[in-house]
């Protein structure tokens, strides 16, 4: 079971959606022409990310290695960027069959109609995987591990479909989607929470500022594309030790300036390929579903959060979050984690945190430094056990990406600093059965929570469409 998963899972996003897509369009009805060309653009639209996201990592990640020597900023826990996570997750007993465990869940819930997300976000489920894993090697309990896992992924889907109205009504063309991904996910309640409070700050109503007025206010000083190349520059200069090194060394200052503008503006233009690909098929689903399954009104389709790391406010906030979060990783006493090779996974940190700033600079950044403050001391704590993960897996595979410096422990922004993953690791690791206990009871709640909103969801809709129908009449 282990290998089918692992070489399903080895074949990537890219290779697997336009796969995925043609059966699913051919099984809906969607002509097998129309089908192809959704899954390719898909999987075309994962292939561009991953070469956006490699030109960021390979232009950024030396300078910042440069700019930590230069400094002694180094730290204990080294970054090991998600890519590592995921083989962690992916190669233990809890990876090799979360996929088919995950998905029983999710139909389980869907016929209890305790959730309306049907999740076919594959590549994210290891996830689920990680945390179970590092539950599983910090407890030495395979049930405590799966235990993490499922109630990892009950906790995301339920929150998937508590923010898809909010997510479908901020973003654009996004219809019947909602985002399963518990690394954002886990973010939502607390954006929530912080939005609360910012708004009782008096005079934060007047720092509206979305990332068009951003533009209106800075001009060109306000574009992704322009604070991309600013920033670039900026890490450059860092590099250098004097004056005179800058001089020498302005070709490659202004060469890393301009490959962070194009990240800034490529990333917008290949996630647009995702939305295109995506809208035939979600949309006919929908209606399938619709037609085929008693209730089954308000059905979304649970997909990557790269559809939407697009939004220029994600690319401002994110951009200006790489410096912060290195002087927070240095300043924060008790922190030993300093995220370098994890940086490009600062996107994902936001696509469920705009629905609830509105897109709002301001505070969307507090926001961000709020969590990013928290996930630094999250990941700290997790790193010990995501160490004893990282080595078993390396004894067993040899794979150089898991591959922990001497003196080091290990760890990962995604998805080591989310919040969810952190409760869940206390809870199952440090307070066991009381912990558990909590937990249980909480996602029981929030399981029936959900269920009477769907149910009064279901009924307001079928009122309306009665009212409807009678008014035509």
């Amino acid at each position: 079971m282990e290998q089918i998963f692992s070489y399903i899972i080895s074949l990537g996003a890219a290779v697997m959606m336009p796969v995925i897509f043609t059966v699913l369009g051919l099984c809906i009805g969607i002509r097998l022409g129309d089908a192809l060309k959704s899954g390719l653009k898909v999987g075309v639209g994962f292939i561009g990310l991953s070469i956006v996201t490699a030109l960021l990592t390979s232009a950024l990640g030396p300078a910042l290695d440069t700019v930590v020597g230069i400094y002694g900023l180094q730290l204990r826990v080294f970054d090991m960027g998600w890519p590592a996570a995921a083989a962690v997750a992916y190669n233990t007993a809890v990876g090799a069959l979360i996929i088919p465990v995950c998905l029983g869940v999710n139909l389980l819930m869907l016929f209890t109609q305790t959730t309306r997300t049907v999740n076919i976000d594959l590549w994210n489920y290891w996830h689920f995987a990680f945390i179970g894993a590092v539950i599983y090697f910090a407890t030495s309990s395979l049930a405590w591990g799966f235990f993490g896992a499922i109630i990892c992924y009950i906790a995301t889907l339920i929150i998937a479909d508590m923010t898809a109205q909010k997510f479908q009504r901020f973003y654009k063309d996004v219809d019947g989607i909602s985002i399963p991904q518990p690394f954002c996910a886990g973010f939502a309640p607390f954006a929530w929470a912080i939005n609360k409070g910012l708004d009782k700050i008096p005079g934060m109503q007047r720092l509206e500022i979305d990332a068009e007025g951003l533009k209106k206010k800075f001009g060109l000083l306000g574009e992704p594309l322009f604070l991309g190349v600013v920033v670039g520059i900026a890490v450059g200069c860092l590099t250098c030790t004097s004056w005179s090194a800058i001089v020498d060394h302005i070709p490659y200052i202004l060469g890393l300036g301009i490959k962070m503008g194009a990240v800034m503006e490529l990333i917008p233009r290949v996630t647009g390929l995702f939305i295109e690909g995506l809208k035939p098929i979600s949309d006919a689903t929908r209606r399938l579903i619709a037609r085929k399954f008693k209730n089954a009104d308000g059905l979304n389709i649970g997909m990557s959060p790269a559809l939407v790391i697009g939004h220029p406010t994600t690319l401002v906030v994110s951009l200006l979050l790489i410096p912060a979060s290195l002087l927070l990783a240095v300043i924060l006493p008790g922190n030993q984690f300093l995220p370098l090779a994890s940086l490009a996974g600062m996107f994902y940190i936001f696509p469920l945190v705009l629905p609830f700033t509105k897109g709002n600079v301001i505070k969307t950044f507090i926001t961000g430094l709020i969590i990013m403050t928290a996930g630094l001391y999250m990941v700290t704590d997790i790193a010990p056990a995501f160490t004893l993960a990282a080595h078993d897996v390396f004894a067993m595979t040899a794979d150089t990406a898991v591959a922990i410096p001497q003196g080091f422990e290990g760890g990962s922004l995604d998805f080591a600093a989310s919040p969810l993953a952190w409760l869940l690791y206390q809870g199952t690791v440090n307070l066991r059965y009381i912990g558990a206990s909590a937990i249980v009871l909480l996602t029981c709640f929030m399981m029936w929570r959900n269920r009477v909103n769907i149910l009064r969801n279901r009924q307001l809709m079928l009122e309306k469409n009665s009212t409807e129908i009678q008014s035509e009449e």
